[in-house]
């Protein structure tokens, strides 16, 4: 039996970076980006990214396909979004978020970089409908 995993392999041609502990894996594709981010076990952008970014909270915005893991996402209002594996996602801009359980996340994300939010008509900050 193989112990080969797909999910997490190394991707030819990727630019692959290590930010804040987070393994990025990124393909240039047309106008966009696919992106290939494995968040570790006890992963929180609050403890690992705050650091980096130096804002308060993640201000990019969050759209592709969890397909290991779970993550919980916190807004400052308070309002939670909870995702669990298999599961699309659209996170809004100013949110911290951490990683559930002992399995790492692996989020498959689609982006246009500063232009991922109107690209894709998300608000630009958390709103509730």
């Amino acid at each position: 039996m193989s112990t080969h995993d797909s999910l997490t392999a190394p991707m030819a041609g990727a630019d692959s970076r290590i930010v804040g502990g987070v393994q990025l894996d990124i393909v240039r594709t047309g106008t966009g980006r696919i992106k290939r981010a494995i968040y570790p076990a006890g992963f929180r952008w609050s403890t690992h990214m705050k650091p980096v970014t130096g804002t308060e909270t993640c201000m990019h915005a969050h759209v592709g396909f969890l397909a290991r893991g779970r993550i919980h996402v916190h807004f400052p209002d308070g309002c939670v979004q909870e995702y669990e594996a298999p599961a699309a996602m659209a996170i809004e801009p100013g949110h911290d978020a951490w990683v559930m359980g002992d399995e790492p996340a692996v989020l498959i994300e689609v982006d246009f970089e500063g232009d991922t939010i109107s690209r894709f008509g998300l608000p630009a900050d958390h709103r509730h409908a």
